[in-house]
């Protein structure tokens, strides 16, 4: 499914900020040469999710990619946080930019490992699934990115539980 903006043909993606116990958030790490990661950058750290297939509800895309990525099961309607634009030719194949729904899953922490084997998960540049603190995301100096930039904000705000009534909008 794609939307139509002065950018152009946008990839709608839904994507899952999961938190657990102890400020714990779940987060994929994305490998180049997958188009999110900017060639000065090993990887980008993201939240699990992805691409909304055609005539697919965005729950249902939310279920189906957490499950794929992670195991995890959700059965309920999380809250949706954050909404992200970003036109950036080359940014997703095919596509002028992408939009990201992010939705909060609080549950407890588990050893993720969806459905997707190795190989699929190569094949989409997911090179590793890690459970960060909070604190370790705010203080990281490494080489590579988080997704959103900027994420420690409003990932503070969702750990003390301000949930916003309207998603909150991203920059890249």
């Amino acid at each position: 499914m794609s939307e139509t903006s002065a950018a152009g043909s946008l990839r709608r993606a839904v994507r899952a900020i999961i938190l657990a116990e102890e400020d714990r958030v779940l987060l994929c790490r994305f490998s180049v040469p997958h188009p999110a990661v900017p060639t000065d950058a090993p990887g980008v750290w993201a939240a699990p999710g992805g691409g909304i297939e055609p005539g697919e509800l965005t729950l249902a895309a939310l279920r189906r990619e957490l499950l794929e990525e992670t195991g995890l099961v959700v059965d309920a309607d999380p809250p949706h946080v954050w909404h992200q634009e970003v036109a950036a030719p080359g940014l997703a194949d095919g596509y002028d930019g992408v939009v990201n729904d992010y939705f909060l899953v609080r549950t407890a922490r588990f050893e993720p490992r969806g459905a997707l084997t190795d190989d699929d998960l190569a094949a989409e540049h997911i090179s590793e699934l890690r459970w960060w603190r909070y604190s370790d995301i705010v203080e990281y100096d490494g080489p590579d990115l988080f997704s959103p930039r900027a994420i420690g904000a409003p990932l503070a705000a969702l750990i003390a539980g301000d949930i916003p009534s309207t998603p909150v909008m991203l920059g890249l």
